[in-house]
């Protein structure tokens, strides 16, 4: 069959349908694989209770069982969430703004989709404009989210190598160069893949240049805050009308409900959503459904700073432990763990490549993800992309426990070979 040049570009081989297959095969291949390598949440008992409890209250009620099974949404989605979520906002930091600043999307991959190229790619005028990256690596599903060619940019970070087999990634301000076809910049916070924490500071100046190019900053919420606050260090959310906070739903434990919330200026949400409109038709009910009244007594945060934050400091802080621990003497390290769900390793020099490394673990039933696909926008060749790897400590804990295991016996091997 002959496919356009969009069926040709969506329908190739990416990174994110190589993670997506391999999850989605991984158990079927091998019942007992190690699932270490996609954005599954964990399990926590006391928010499952919560959203069996309010599925149960859903079920119960004939109109809001019909509400949430039975009726269309609004492509902004639902109203009364959107009234809930931009109270909850304004009374929790006094951010000036309404329902008609929240726009609900599928999840937040396909708010991505439409908000990405809604600003970027071939503009009217037959220019090309791109979204810059000011910290790469990060997170793989954008990189072949663009309908253009050369779609991103990135700035490479500084790295400051710290005590205890770690380092962290730093902005590179100095190098952080932009020009007329910069469209907007894009961070996650907490990164995805990293676990770092963009500091208020570096968020602040982004903020800033961004105003100075008159463009969005878009940062990418949906480990962050205000919610789910997987984050194990200081820092404080950020919004203004010139920023475009995306949020999720999934992090709090509700994958399967594909929600995602954008914070944005009301003219932005409302093209967003006409957008919305032709791509969706209109917003999935579940994920609102269950989690607005969280939203309208405040519980969401003390959920997510009792239960959620707690739950993954500490698989964080157990699995760097084991990493240390398997791994004494060779020369690694982990990216300072700071927020979301994974740790980063970097093995300095190592005699295999990331992505060979991957497809040995998989032989053994450990499934990580390679590093070389996260460096988005960055074209020069780097050695140190593809000397690292994704792996997410979320999982049963004794199965992350072996898979570490696993992952020092497969990386000791290639050293000494």
């Amino acid at each position: 069959m002959k496919l356009s040049a969009f069926g040709e570009k969506f329908s190739a081989r990416s990174g994110a349908v190589e993670l997506m297959d391999d999850l989605g095969n991984a158990l079927l291949e091998n019942p007992n694989a190690i699932l270490m390598g996609g954005g599954n949440p964990g399990q926590i008992p006391a928010m499952e209770q919560v959203f069996q409890q309010r599925l149960q209250e859903l079920l119960d009620d004939p109109v809001q069982r019909h509400n949430l099974l039975g009726r269309y949404q609004s492509p902004q989605g639902e109203k009364n969430f959107r009234v809930q979520m931009a109270s909850f906002l304004k009374r929790k930091f006094n951010w000036q703004l309404s329902e008609k600043n929240i726009g609900i999307s599928n999840g937040s991959q396909s708010a991505f989709f439409v908000l990405y190229n809604m600003f970027a790619g071939k503009m009217s005028d037959g220019s090309q404009r791109s979204i810059h990256l000011p910290l790469s690596p990060e997170y793989l599903g954008y990189a072949d989210i663009g309908l253009a060619d050369n779609f991103f940019t990135a700035t490479k970070p500084n790295i400051e190598l710290l005590d205890e087999q770690q380092f962290k990634y730093r902005v590179n301000f100095s190098q952080l160069q932009l020009d007329s076809s910069a469209a907007a910049l894009c961070v996650s916070r907490p990164t995805n893949p990293t676990g770092n924490v963009l500091t208020d500071n570096e968020i602040a100046h982004l903020d800033e240049i961004a105003h100075q190019h008159n463009i969005p900053l878009i940062i990418d919420g949906a480990y962050g805050l205000p919610f789910p606050n997987i984050i194990f260090n200081d820092a404080q959310p950020h919004w203004n009308e010139n920023t475009i906070l995306v949020l999720s739903l999934s992090k709090l434990g509700l994958p399967g409900a594909r929600t995602g919330i954008i914070v944005a200026s009301e003219e932005l949400i409302q093209a967003y959503s006409n957008s919305n409109t032709v791509i969706s038709l209109a917003c999935g009910t579940l994920g609102p459904a269950i989690c607005q009244p969280m939203f309208a007594d405040n519980s969401i945060s003390e959920l997510s700073d009792k239960h959620i934050t707690p739950f993954y400091r500490q698989r964080s802080q157990q699995t760097l432990k084991w990493l240390q621990q398997d791994l004494a003497g060779l020369p690694f390290r982990v990216h300072k763990p700071e927020g979301a769900i994974f740790l980063w390793l970097w093995f300095k020099d190592m005699p295999i490549d990331s992505n060979t490394l991957y497809q040995r673990l998989k032989q053994r039933g450990v499934i990580i993800v390679p590093g070389h696909n996260f460096f988005v926008g960055i074209e020069e060749q780097w050695q140190h992309q593809h000397e690292c790897i994704r792996v997410s400590y979320a999982a049963d804990e004794k199965e992350v426990r072996r898979g570490v295991q696993i992952i020092a016996e497969e990386v000791r091997k290639a050293y000494s070979a």
